[in-house]
């Protein structure tokens, strides 16, 4: 097997990443039943939206938790040479959808995306594109997951910088931070919106929508823990370019055997992703916009101890590195908003304009002066 890079989970407190394939396993049932006997003692990489369906795990040959230089460049930057993004209209009918779900009283809560897609004027490496994740990720997490377990999706990645933690287990200690509820930090003309903080702290839409998600993990971790802290309001969190709603929320597990991974299939689609019901909110995410495969999923990793790290995979790419048709690399990416009672399409349609800012920046495409091609 290979002995290059096959996962990355990088933040300020942890660097994590494997170095080549031992095993990869296209299911989380088996990839925690490799962990269970100890036919893996580690094991990195992707859920998909639906937890019962695409993964990509990966056992690697070897992990490394140093710390490294991610600014010194190994390949030159290939440029966007294409540029394609689901059209205004076109998202504004699917939040006025939703809506209309929601006042039907088929779901409290739907999160709906569009998609970007792009061509670079050269192939690119997994490697060169974390390392321009990074560069602008602040305190973000960076993630890379290699693909190639799922079907389809060999030689296939997922990058991006995720400002959302799904889990963090250590021992009986679980810990989440659910992001629902954003505003963006700048306006259309690029100016810093100075209020924009304030405002969403007083926001009953916002408020409403990060509730949803708060109650919803509260639910589920409550009969896992002897104890669990909930904060009664959110505080804010500023990305590069969003500031979000989010709640610290710390448990103790009663069975600290249970998995990093067992939590992050239990866990995962949040209603910060999804929606509320949850099934009822998927099902209707499918017909709004197809399958989401990977976007809106986990990626990170967990060891033979069970403990581990997960990321909500938002603000993320997937990477074709050199597809074979043109010699070149494509670019998948997403972004999408919470629909409740009461949501502004307008506003909702400016929210995701303002989180593809960072999969953009990292492109060097940020802000471009011409207007995406609509597609």
């Amino acid at each position: 097997m290979s002995s290059g890079l096959s996962f990355v989970l990088s933040n300020t407190e942890l660097n994590a990443r494997g170095f080549g394939v031992r095993a990869a396993y296209a299911s989380v049932h088996d990839a925690a039943a490799a962990l269970r006997t100890g036919r893996a003692e580690f094991v990195g990489g992707a859920i998909g939206f639906d937890t019962s369906g695409i993964t990509s795990l990966i056992a690697p040959e070897r992990v490394d938790f140093a710390p490294v230089d991610d600014n010194v460049h190994t390949e030159p930057d290939p440029v966007v040479e294409t540029l394609s993004v689901t059209p205004d209209a076109v998202h504004r009918a699917r939040v006025v959808a939703a809506i209309e779900a929601i006042d039907a009283g088929r779901v409290q809560k739907v999160v709906v995306a569009r998609s970007l897609e792009a061509e670079l004027s050269e192939p690119v490496g997994a490697e060169a594109m974390v390392q321009r994740f990074t560069a602008t990720a602040g305190d973000s997490t960076v993630f890379a997951a290699d693909l190639r377990a799922a079907p389809g999706y060999d030689g296939k990645w997922l990058i991006g910088a995720s400002p959302e933690l799904l889990l963090r287990k250590r021992g009986a200690t679980v810990h989440c931070v659910p992001y629902a509820g954003s505003a963006p930090r700048f306006d259309a003309d690029g100016r810093l919106v100075p209020d924009a903080s304030e405002q969403l702290q007083r926001s009953d839409k916002d408020l409403r929508e990060h509730a949803y998600v708060v109650d919803y993990l509260r639910e589920l971790l409550a009969p896992l823990c002897t104890e669990i802290d909930v904060p009664d309001r959110p505080t804010t969190i500023s990305t590069r370019h969003v500031w979000h709603l989010a709640t610290p929320i710390t448990g103790r597990l009663a069975d600290p055997s249970m998995t990093s991974l067992d939590l992050a299939a239990l866990l995962s689609p949040t209603p910060a992703v999804c929606g509320t019901p949850t099934r009822a909110a998927a099902e209707l995410i499918g017909e709004i916009e197809g399958d989401r495969d990977f976007y809106a999923g986990a990626v990170g990793w967990c060891d033979a101890a069970g403990d581990g790290e997960w990321v909500v995979s938002i603000r993320c790419l997937e990477l074709d590195p050199r597809a074979s048709d043109t010699d070149r690399a494509r670019i998948r990416a997403w972004a999408g908003g919470g629909i409740v009672a009461g949501s502004d399409p307008d506003a909702e349609v400016a929210e995701t304009t303002a989180k593809f800012q960072t999969v953009l920046t990292a492109l060097g495409a940020a802000k471009p002066t011409a207007r995406p091609t609509p597609r």
